[in-house]
């Protein structure tokens, strides 16, 4: 079995406080599925006191509007094309279903979360995927989530 490996960068994205955000969607081609192996978020807040960020990752059913996302393969010589599409920064929000994981972050802190082998998240094929962020203060965020095809 063929194994790209890719990672999927937002760069930084403004979120307002108590406002749920999608930071990043992925969609997996039809027929493929797609590991998600982790995820580093890292908020860019200047107070000791501020609240932590609520941040999902969920299954979702219907998309919303955002920007398209750019995904990178790991190994510039791997001769493979990334399949795996999706956005980021969303401006309407995609229809929450199921919540796989949350975590509670300080904003002056971030998260560097790699799940164990055998752990990692699977999209089924044509399934999508979200990670999204909830800050009580208005943050500044950026993500990279790291997945194979």
């Amino acid at each position: 079995m063929a194994q790209l490996k890719f990672h999927a960068p937002t760069g930084e994205i403004a979120l307002s406080a108590n406002t749920a955000k999608t930071l990043l969607t992925i969609v997996a081609p039809s027929n493929i599925r797609v590991l998600l192996k982790g995820i580093e978020i890292f908020f860019k807040g200047t107070s000791s006191t501020d609240t932590p960020v609520k941040v999902d990752i969920f299954r979702f059913s219907t998309d919303g509007t955002g920007t398209s996302q750019n995904f990178y393969v790991n190994d510039e010589n791997a001769g493979e094309t990334v399949q795996t599409t999706g956005k980021n920064n969303y401006s309407a929000e995609p229809t929450l279903g199921n919540i796989i994981k949350t975590w509670e972050i300080h904003p002056q802190t971030g998260l560097v979360v790699y799940f164990p082998p055998g752990e990692e998240i699977v999209i089924k094929g044509g399934n999508k995927l979200g990670i999204r962020a909830t800050p009580t203060q208005s943050e500044t965020v950026s993500l990279n989530g790291y997945l194979e095809e």
